[in-house]
């Protein structure tokens, strides 16, 4: 079924509303970190960068974890919307790795005295961000629609087997990285004003994951009916 053009640039306006919305409440989450949120005794001051780091991490794992379940759905139904979703989510979760593998670093230093070590989340996380690069790579690399979108899904789907290595890694190894301190059976051990904080940057970057999402897929879908790849 071809889409309509008129219902995709509907859904680029509600995605670049979305995004809007998550810019706005992503400022609004920084005042409240820095301002209406107390120090951590131990760290000082650069523990404010987990309100940027920690979503961030949230945001990229999701997005990935998106491109390896519509590459599944992709190899099963061949339908291309599925391909381009996987893109879509596949870029931007490129860009919030980014921003997770910038911050970490910056509080790392200060706390562990290094800018990197070769710490096994560390390491896993950096062979994911690699692994989608070679995404987008191959992407680029494969010019024929239906290759391009089985070879991709293939990848897309050994970035969902990775990613719960990242989480598990601090059970699984001898890391720098606490234990979780919320994704956990007990209680979170956060005080209610940290996670407070924590899960509204997280609520923030997770609707400025899916503005960002639908405005790519929109922008793809309009890209493939202009190119005349959509086979569905």
């Amino acid at each position: 079924m071809r889409p309509d053009p008129i219902a995709v640039r509907r859904l680029i306006r509600r995605g670049q509303a979305l995004s809007a919305l998550g810019l706005l409440g992503l400022a609004l989450v920084y005042v409240l970190a820095l301002r209406f949120t107390p120090v951590e005794r131990f760290q000082g001051l650069p523990q404010k960068i987990f309100y940027v780091h920690v979503p961030a991490a949230w945001s990229a794992l999701l997005a990935f974890s998106l491109v390896g379940i519509a590459s599944i759905l992709y190899l099963w139904l061949r339908d291309p919307r599925l391909d381009r979703f996987a893109e879509s989510a596949a870029s931007v979760g490129l860009v919030f790795s980014m921003v997770m593998l910038t911050t970490g670093p910056l509080w790392g230093k200060p706390v562990w005295n290094t800018w990197w070590t070769w710490d096994a989340r560390l390491t896993f996380t950096l062979m994911l961000f690699f692994l989608f690069l070679g995404y987008r790579a191959l992407r680029g690399a494969v010019h024929d629609p239906g290759e391009r979108a089985r070879f991709s899904a293939v990848v897309g789907i050994l970035g969902l087997v990775l990613v719960p290595f990242v989480h598990l890694t601090v059970y699984l190894f001898r890391t720098l990285h606490p234990q979780p301190i919320v994704l956990k059976p007990s209680a979170p051990s956060l005080p209610w004003v940290m996670l407070r904080t924590l899960l509204s940057s997280v609520a923030v970057y997770t609707v400025l994951l899916i503005g960002f999402v639908l405005t790519r897929y929109g922008l793809a879908t309009l890209a493939s009916l202009r190119g005349g790849e959509d086979a569905g």
